[in-house]
């Protein structure tokens, strides 16, 4: 599965928002598995929006296709797009489905790796994070992906953020400890995305 990642700076809200909701001709392209994004709770003029596909070659033939029929909506909207492509790599829980319309946040993570390091890095994801996030109550579902130049991605969808504000006061600095994260990490960034029901497609 591919794992797409836009992050736009808004100067049009409304203009971006009507926008957002064009998306919905993508419901029946070939291999288009789901979207769905929001406003971050940090940057009022940041939001972000994620799409999956069921692989690269699907999501390549709409680009060249039907994409820029779709994006023209929501043109002169936004000041800048920083556009990412991740390959999953393994689910955070177990069955992960690209369903918004039961969580109210999504938590996403970016992290560059050191290249001796990767290995650790995935490894402890799936030995310490993954478990830690899974037994979290409010967690539902969540995905691990992978682009080129050690650059992973974690995406995790919360029932509320009250629900994620309790994981994180409880848990993240005693993981990242064992984790041994600033050992592996040489940049992370994150946000924590505020849903917005009328951009799920």
């Amino acid at each position: 599965m591919l794992v797409k990642w836009i992050r736009c700076t808004v100067v049009d809200r409304r203009g971006f928002e009507r926008g957002q909701r064009k998306w919905a001709g993508l419901l029946g392209e070939p291999g288009f598995r789901g979207q769905g994004g929001g406003w971050s709770r940090r940057h009022p003029d940041v939001a972000h929006v994620f799409s999956f596909w069921d692989n690269r070659v699907f999501y390549d033939s709409f680009m060249a296709r039907a994409h820029d029929t779709l994006a023209a909506e929501q043109s002169g909207t936004y000041s800048t797009a920083q556009v990412k492509l991740f390959q999953h790599r393994f689910d955070v829980k177990t069955g992960f489905e690209p369903r918004f319309t039961d969580a109210d946040v999504v938590r996403v993570a970016h992290s560059r790796v050191r290249e001796d390091r990767v290995d650790h890095f995935a490894l402890m994801q799936e030995r310490v994070w993954n478990p830690a996030m899974a037994g979290s109550p409010g967690m539902l579902r969540g995905v691990f992906g992978e682009a080129p130049g050690q650059e992973f991605l974690v995406l995790s969808m919360w029932q509320s953020s009250a629900e994620r504000g309790k994981y994180r006061a409880g848990s993240v600095e005693r993981l990242t400890q064992r984790a041994q994260t600033e050992d592996d990490v040489l940049e992370l960034a994150g946000d924590v995305v505020q849903l917005e029901p009328s951009w799920t497609v």
